[in-house]
């Protein structure tokens, strides 16, 4: 699917992000010592033609010289291309606007373009016109306390619904897991964490007193494995958790087999904690063959076939293990959150205010941990959230258009591509970059997030990490003013989803009455952990939402939920069932 809204095609997302910032930083710092300059050559001015579309005067290869009928290049004597062989038009017939390095002629051949007038400058957006423009992204881009407040009261109420019955927008899935652990629990504990990007899988001790410890591999997800059929996928699971047990831990068929706890974080419905149909694929994946059905029982099946020693005793997601998790470690846990590749939450509820497990028999006061699916808040009506038409492009061009709201204006795989279609516009409207090729800024999910955390880092008066960006990742040259733009729109966009990620926080801190005696919130994920003042600056919305009384809400860094928390989930159910208590669930 592509969308044409502000006239560039829009792709469907990648599913894997790209290095984290510390390798992006070093990759910069790299170039900076080995990068070669441009190469120019002199050639002949090419005549410019006008793209009827936009009213925008373009060389004959295809390169923008800016509007024609507003702003004009701001140098005589405007800079000349040349093409190896001959500048070639489109297949359609339509001369791009934007530069292209290298296209095909229409008998085929291969054209390359070098600037010449290496003594000219290029034509960039003059200060007045940028700080034109990030006045209309502050008003766009920015939440005000009021705002949040109706978004807060407009989760509260989809969090009731999702726990009143089945079928609903944000599920609130029962998990059960049947209260808090211990902190005592102890034992050889194995963990499979199937993530976004990589498979994990552990062997975590559990020392009791809330201490543990882990032995870990992780194995590389491809694109086409999480395209895959679904009995495929989980037999690759299988496998690499057959030669972590066989090769790393150097356990044989002759040892017991150990309990297993599969983090599977994706939404599912479950009728007990080994169980657990699949609703719908997020971050991302499609394997096919799988949604609707029960996939621990498929995960079962790949481990008795492929003769694997471990048992599957409990199917969790990684918000639930990191709700777990921090609590064993600091009992003033109450929620857990996720902010990254995409976003969630979990929390202990009691099973009095889930009526729609009430056939169960629980004791009201029995605690049920619910894996909420938060990013899936406003799908489909959109009557809540203040989506910009960055947000409609990137929603209409996934592969799951009018689904996960919430998640599409928070997580981290799409922050960048916010930040992208903005530049875009301003590319198209002859206000950034005239005179130079920006086609590697014309692919969808080319501005990676981690590029927004680089230049928010930036604390030099050059803007030399911005510089950087754009130099050797995307080959334009920059102003002092476009740069601090840019800085300035990625911190927007930043603060933007810290806020929104304060609305969920608050809604079920409201909800559970936690704003008096306060409670910690365990919070996990590459934005959270990684990115510049998120944390923050969710202190400061849930300040702006509640007053004082915000600040009895205190975020942390989270314990692993997929790993640890999955194995002390696995414990607890073990000793819940030779014990025997809710063994039928």
């Amino acid at each position: 699917m592509t969308s044409q809204l502000l006239g560039f095609t829009h792709l469907r997302p990648p599913t894997i992000m790209a290095e984290n910032p510390d390798k992006l930083a070093a990759r910069l710092a790299e170039l900076e010592t080995t990068t070669p300059p441009i190469s120019r050559s002199p050639s002949s001015p090419s005549s410019p033609v006008t793209d009827r579309r936009s009213n925008s005067a373009v060389l004959e290869n295809g390169t923008n010289l800016g509007s024609t009928a507003g702003r004009k290049a701001s140098i005589p004597g405007r800079p000349s291309f040349t093409a190896e062989r001959k500048a070639s038009i489109s297949s359609s017939g339509r001369i791009s606007r934007r530069g292209s390095n290298a296209a095909l002629t229409p008998g085929g051949q291969n054209v390359y373009h070098t600037r010449t007038n290496a003594d000219v400058e290029f034509p960039h957006a003059e200060k007045k016109t940028m700080a034109d423009h990030l006045r209309k992204y502050e008003s766009l881009l920015t939440l005000t306390p009021q705002r949040m407040r109706m978004i807060v009261h407009a989760i509260e109420d989809t969090l009731d619904n999702g726990l009143q019955k089945d079928g609903q927008v944000v599920p609130m899935i029962p998990t059960f897991v049947f209260g808090w652990p211990t902190g005592e629990e102890k034992g050889d504990y194995l963990a499979l964490d199937l993530g976004g990007t990589n498979l994990r899988v552990c062997l975590v001790t559990l020392l009791g007193h809330g201490k543990f410890e882990v032995t870990q591999t992780k194995y590389r997800l491809t694109e086409e494995q999480k395209q895959d059929e679904g009995q495929a996928l989980l037999d690759f699971c299988a496998e690499c958790l057959d030669s972590f047990i066989r090769d790393t831990l150097g356990r044989t068929d002759e040892d017991e087999k150990l309990p297993l706890g599969f983090t599977f974080s994706y939404p599912c419905s479950q009728e007990r904690i080994d169980h657990g149909v699949l609703i719908r694929w997020t971050k991302g994946f499609g394997a096919p063959n799988i949604e609707g059905r029960d996939v621990a029982a498929m995960f079962k099946d790949s481990l008795e076939r492929l003769n694997v020693p471990a048992e599957l005793t409990a199917l969790i997601n990684d918000t639930t293990g990191t709700l777990i998790a921090s609590n064993y470690v600091d009992p003033n846990t109450k929620i857990a959150v996720i902010f990254g590749t995409g976003c969630n939450a979990a929390y202990m509820e009691t099973a009095g205010s889930i009526p729609k497990i009430d056939k169960m028999g629980l004791s009201k006061d029995q605690g049920m941990a619910i894996n909420c699916e938060w990013g899936a808040f406003d799908s489909f009506d959109h009557q809540h959230l203040p989506r910009t038409k960055y947000d409609i492009i990137i929603d209409e061009s996934s592969n799951k258009p009018g689904e996960q709201s919430f998640e599409k204006m928070i997580a981290g795989l799409y922050l960048g591509e916010i930040f992208r279609l903005v530049v875009c516009e301003l590319i198209d409207a002859g206000d950034l970059f005239l005179g130079q090729n920006t086609y590697k800024l014309e692919k969808a999910y080319a501005f990676d997030t981690a590029f927004l955390s680089l230049m928010e880092s930036d604390v030099t008066d050059e803007l030399l990490t911005v510089i950087g960006v754009f130099t050797h990742f995307f080959g334009v040259e920059t102003t002092i003013e476009e740069r601090q733009f840019f800085k300035k729109l990625a911190i927007l966009i930043g603060t933007r989803a810290a806020r929104l990620s304060a609305c969920g926080i608050a809604a079920i801190a409201s909800k559970k009455g936690y704003l008096e005696e306060g409670c910690a919130v365990g919070a996990d994920g590459s934005l959270y952990n990684k990115y510049p003042n998120f944390a923050d600056r969710v202190h400061t919305a849930l300040t702006d939402i509640f007053g004082e009384k915000g600040k009895n809400i205190v975020t942390h860094h989270a314990e692993d939920g997929s790993g640890v928390g999955s194995a002390i989930i696995a414990a607890m159910t073990k000793a819940r069932k030779d014990s025997g208590f809710y063994t039928d669930f």
